[in-house]
């Protein structure tokens, strides 16, 4: 999920920072630069880990800042196909799901990649948004006031990494479109031991109960 990803970069420091040391100075700006961007097919940068090398501190003429060769390791989240994450249920609507991890919140549990069978319970007087609801049992059960197999926020989701992209940027945004994400994860729950942790709990207690 995490990675440290060695990269080389020339550095630009404005002449308002160059009376802090020069290690102080350069993680700073490169903090300014890359935190909470995503690179792509690298990942969303969460930290500056280390500074390996500097060189340079050239001062071009008619510019006032100093510019400088920089080699240092970033922390990255980049995660990989099949893994397992958890996270915390962000929107439902009829569409899927939208999860996050606080720090990340493009992940997307497409309809298909629901539970089979899985139905949507839309919320009177709303947009779009609702519940999903995984029909395991018998119809009788399925059908009840009550299901026991909801996806409502109340607790963890665990997922499948089924696919992470990096969607190039576009000229134009359609008026009303989601805003762009550089980085989307896909995931799947439609396996045993995938979804709300608590429905797994619930399931041994059916099997028992048999």
């Amino acid at each position: 999920m995490f990675y440290l990803s060695l990269i080389e970069h020339t550095l630009r420091l404005p002449p308002h920072i160059l009376h802090l040391p020069v290690d102080e100075a350069i993680k700073s700006e490169l903090e300014t630069l890359f935190l909470d961007k995503v690179i792509a097919k690298l990942g969303l940068c969460i930290s500056v880990y280390d500074i390996r090398s500097i060189k340079g501190g050239f001062i071009f003429p008619g510019d006032g800042a100093s510019t400088y060769t920089v080699e240092f390791r970033l922390i990255v989240f980049r995660p990989f196909i099949g893994e397992i994450i958890v996270a915390k249920l962000k929107e439902s609507d009829a569409s899927g799901l939208r999860l996050s991890l606080g720090f990340f919140d493009d992940i997307y549990i497409p309809a298909h990649l629901l539970p089979t069978p899985s139905r949507f319970e839309a919320i009177p007087n709303t947009r779009n948004q609702g519940r999903w609801i995984w029909d395991f049992g018998d119809a009788e059960e399925a059908q009840s006031e009550e299901p026991r197999f909801v996806i409502d926020g109340s607790d963890p989701i665990k997922f499948r990494v089924d696919s992470v992209i990096y969607p190039s940027i576009p000229l134009e945004q359609p008026e009303n479109s989601k805003p762009f994400a550089p980085m989307v994860i896909t995931g799947t729950i439609n396996y045993d031991g995938l979804g709300p942790v608590s429905w797994w709990e619930e399931a041994e207690m059916i099997q028992e109960d048999e």
